[in-house]
């Protein structure tokens, strides 16, 4: 469990500094220049991530179980990570509807993907990882409204036809994340199948 915290405490830390400290993150692009800033936060991503993963993988080999989830939470999870899906989509297709009102679609997917693995999820490794990650969310998104906010940011208005090829890629990602690369990669079949 300790590799696990270690790297969402690196991870989720490099991620935070737009949370907790824009300024000295400012300062160090000023004082390092952005490439040299970007490299640095990228390293330090990969590392937090490579340990964050294999901590939640030594975890998961001895799993302390908290609570059993209902079996219909499985379902729950499954119908919000349509949502999620759809949401990372709107990250990358321009001109969505979807990012024009919610502006930050990927922290709210990282949200919603979160609370969809809590609710289908009772192991201590899965709080901790899902719910770090949840709160991380919560937080990036309340800061990333506030810099809108002072920054008087204006989206681009979305059409109907590239909010419904989001939409569509977003279907498609989940589907073939569901049904196929979930069991390949993780390990298990979220829809038992």
């Amino acid at each position: 469990m300790s590799m696990l915290i270690l790297g969402l405490v690196i991870f989720l830390g490099v991620h935070s500094v737009r949370i907790v400290a824009e300024g000295w993150r400012a300062q160090m692009i000023g004082r390092l220049g952005e490439r040299a800033w970007k490299g640095i936060y990228s390293l330090l991503s990969i590392a937090g991530f490579v340990l964050l993963v294999w901590g939640y993988g030594l975890a998961r080999q001895q799993p302390v179980v908290l609570w059993t989830p209902p079996a219909a939470m499985r379902h729950v999870a499954a119908l919000l990570m349509l949502v999620s899906f759809v949401l990372l989509a709107a990250t990358y297709v321009p001109r969505n509807a979807i990012k024009a009102g919610l502006h930050h679609p990927m922290v709210l997917s990282v949200k919603v993907w979160a609370f969809a693995h809590l609710l289908s999820n009772g192991n201590l490794a899965h709080v901790v990882l899902f719910g770090a990650f949840l709160v991380w969310a919560v937080l990036s998104f309340r800061a990333a409204r506030g810099r809108d906010r002072a920054a008087r940011a204006v989206y681009p208005a979305g059409t109907v036809a590239w909010t419904a090829i989001t939409a569509a890629v977003g279907i498609a990602a989940w589907a073939l994340f569901a049904f196929w690369a979930h069991a390949l990669l993780i390990g298990a079949r979220p829809l038992g199948m």
